[in-house]
């Protein structure tokens, strides 16, 4: 393993403003935690009930909030914590990436892991994109140059560490060297499985996620491996790893990277960042600039093929959905997605037939637009770019809104205007979600749920 350059920093006390918030009352019915990449098995759903129905008038107060630095990595919640990372240029393009640990309830600052990291090459990006994964006692944070570390999570102290560029020797002219690494690792049983874009034959890689030997290798790392999330699916009476790279959608066995199954799809640039979304034998897979992509999954074996794709590749001109960052959800028959420039569509789930569009979830019509959708029970939540909190209904007749309200400030230049870019956390009542600037924690519990 590598030996780069690691120094932890134990801030006890941090800069926190603490608001009050809430409703004193009964205790709710259902709380969980959001340990990783839109939630428990990345799968964009929130089960918690004594939820809020509509927003109050005057919008919604903080529990607290922290400053942090530059970065779009959402947060996660486990066991009482909020993890974050972020971002500070010290001699460009040179700088600190910081692991952060806060206390769920205050606020309050537990530990900073921090370490230099080297930008060179990578163009737009101002901190790391990639969620961390929490797994019991330790914590996995993945940074834009590749610094892939495990944390204890409770003190921050480095378990081990390693990096996709100098240890897996990944290709500087293939590499994400847009945005950096991307894509968070996943924890499947004593593994840790991670998108390295190794060359030649590490694309992917599992580790043992309590020392960090290297447990196997798979798929080519001739081509950059994107930033779309790892995620395991059940299909032919197998469990699946699902890794997407570049040039191609790949089937491997979790235990051993043993290749299931490989479908080509090139995309003509690197724009493959959500998340695959299963529905029954259905795996569904977008990008900005080639849309959508339909696999049907084989039901007796491991296998795929394509079921229906898009036919254009303008980011302009589309059909069916072409995601930027924010994954799609199935509801029914019916998939639910932000096309490139903002429009909220609506499609037939087997077929890809538009039903309808609106542009009244992000309003403004802009080139990578960007609303996070999480289903909580019959409605979803929504953050969009605007730094807004809606909260709707999702429909083969339209878009039925039912609430909204500012959220956080639009504080990422990203494209012509500011905005929010980081996929918020939704855990024990409460939304947490980040710009540039701060770290916000919001209850959304109801009159007289407990908080």
């Amino acid at each position: 393993m590598m030996k780069r350059h690691v120094r932890p920093v134990m801030w006890v006390v941090g800069c926190v403003a603490v608001l009050a918030c809430g409703w004193a009352g009964t205790t709710g019915l259902r709380a969980e935690d959001w340990p990783e990449h839109r939630g428990k098995g990345d799968f964009g759903v929130w089960n918690e009930t004594g939820i809020v129905e509509t927003f109050p008038p005057g919008g919604l107060p903080a529990r607290w909030r922290v400053p942090i630095k530059s970065g779009d990595t959402s947060p996660v919640v486990a066991n009482g914590r909020v993890f974050v990372a972020d971002f500070v240029y010290t001699t460009r393009p040179r700088g600190t990436e910081r692991a952060i640990a806060l206390d769920e309830k205050t606020g309050k600052t537990l530990w900073i892991q921090e370490w230099t990291a080297d930008y060179t090459g990578i163009g737009q990006t101002k901190g790391p994109h990639a969620t961390p994964t929490v797994d019991d006692d330790r914590v996995y944070f993945l940074g834009a140059a590749g610094d892939l570390l495990c944390l204890d999570s409770k003190t921050g102290e480095v378990l081990w560490k390693t990096n996709y560029l100098t240890e897996y020797h990944a290709r500087t002219e293939q590499w994400p060297a847009w945005w950096g690494f991307a894509s968070p690792p996943l924890v499947d049983g004593d593994r840790l499985i991670c998108s390295v874009g190794g060359y030649p034959d590490a694309g992917v890689v599992a580790f043992d996620k309590r020392t960090g030997k290297e447990l196997w290798r798979s798929v080519s790392g001739e081509f950059a491996p994107g930033f779309s999330p790892l995620i395991i699916v059940n299909a032919g009476g197998t469990r699946q790893l699902i890794a997407w790279n570049i040039k191609q959608v790949s089937s491997l066995e979790p235990e051993t990277g043993k290749v299931y199954w490989q479908i080509p799809w090139s995309l003509t640039q690197l724009s493959n960042a959500v998340t695959p979304v299963q529905a029954g034998s259905l795996l569904f897979f977008s990008s900005f600039y080639n849309g959508s992509l339909m696999l049907e999954l084989d039901d007796k074996k491991p296998g795929a093929r394509v079921f229906w794709k898009s036919k254009s590749d303008s980011e302009v001109v589309t059909d069916a959905l072409h995601n930027a960052y924010a994954t799609s959800v199935v509801i029914g028959d019916y998939l639910y997605g932000i096309d490139s420039y903002g429009q909220l569509r609506c499609l037939k789930l087997k077929t890809g037939e538009r039903v309808w569009e609106t542009m009244a979830v992000v309003v403004d019509r802009t080139q990578f637009a960007i609303a996070h959708i999480v289903k909580n029970g019959d409605r979803v939540f929504i953050q969009n770019d605007r730094g807004e909190l809606i909260i709707g209904k999702l429909a083969p007749d339209g878009y039925h809104e039912i609430s909204r309200t500012p959220l956080i400030r639009p504080t990422v230049l990203f494209g012509r205007r500011l905005r929010v870019t980081a996929h918020p956390a939704y855990a024990n009542k409460h939304v947490l979600t980040r710009n540039d600037e701060e770290i916000i924690s919001v209850s959304l519990a109801a009159h007289g749920e407990a908080e």
